[in-house]
């Protein structure tokens, strides 16, 4: 996920991927999930496909769509991949049953109609097929202002039954202590640190608008970096501890 950049600009995202809380647990759960996929996969929301390689040695294709209106963020985070078909974000240019597998990573929450989504999905799937979702439940606000929604595991279940779906596995991302450090970072990067610029350029805050005339406060990062990683570590032993 860091090709294409500078030596240290790579040393750069291979820390801020370390230090990342919520992306450790998504790349968890994504690598649990993916041998399920199977078939022709369809991405609906896929951004710059940042989950491409977990999927790849599951399915035969691989296709990527994406609403026309965040394309240009999209184009503009600088990802290795781009949509493969664009749409008006109503109803999903495929013909029903198309695929065997239907993932959406991170999209419910910015759909102000998840469940005509939901339905979209549910109607490009084969019978018998997998449909592979993740939303977040405690996580900043981000993408403003098209961020409308939180889900628990009840929402969800409630969300993809109505269409007729039958879940047949549902993992939560974390615990207590992951929440907690998520929070703190996200607080320590954006607020104090003020980095979502330089995110930006490692391929972080993809679909958010363009952060550069927000100024990285570079003299907070001798103690933010280190608290960083003190954050992130306690996160992960004391979820491992006591989830």
């Amino acid at each position: 996920m860091t090709s294409g950049l500078s030596p240290w600009r790579s040393i750069v995202a291979g820390v801020g991927e370390a230090l990342d809380v919520y992306g450790h647990l998504q790349r968890v759960a994504l690598a649990r999930a993916a041998p399920h996929a199977s078939g022709r996969l369809l991405d609906v929301g896929c951004g710059n496909k940042p989950w491409r390689e977990f999927f790849m040695p599951h399915v035969t294709e691989y296709i990527g769509v994406e609403r026309q209106s965040l394309f240009a963020l999209t184009a503009a985070s600088g990802g290795v991949d781009q949509p493969d078909v664009l749409y008006d974000g109503e109803r999903l240019p495929f013909d029903d049953g198309s695929f065997d597998t239907v993932v959406s990573f991170e999209v419910l929450e910015h759909s102000a109609a998840p469940h005509t989504l939901i339905a979209e999905m549910r109607r490009v799937l084969r019978p018998g097929g997998t449909l592979i979702l993740s939303a977040p439940f405690s996580y900043r606000v981000h993408e403003a202002p098209h961020d409308y929604f939180r889900y628990t595991a009840h929402g969800l279940t409630a969300l993809v039954e109505t269409e007729g779906l039958r879940i047949e596995a549902l993992w939560p991302k974390g615990g207590l202590w992951s929440v907690l450090s998520h929070k703190f970072n996200s607080h320590l990067v954006t607020e104090v640190g003020r980095l979502q610029g330089l995110g930006q350029q490692l391929g972080k805050f993809g679909q958010e608008a363009p952060q550069k005339q927000v100024r990285p406060r570079w003299w907070t990062l001798p103690w933010v970096v280190p608290a960083l990683a003190v954050s992130t570590a306690l996160g992960r032993v004391g979820d491992a501890v006591r989830p």
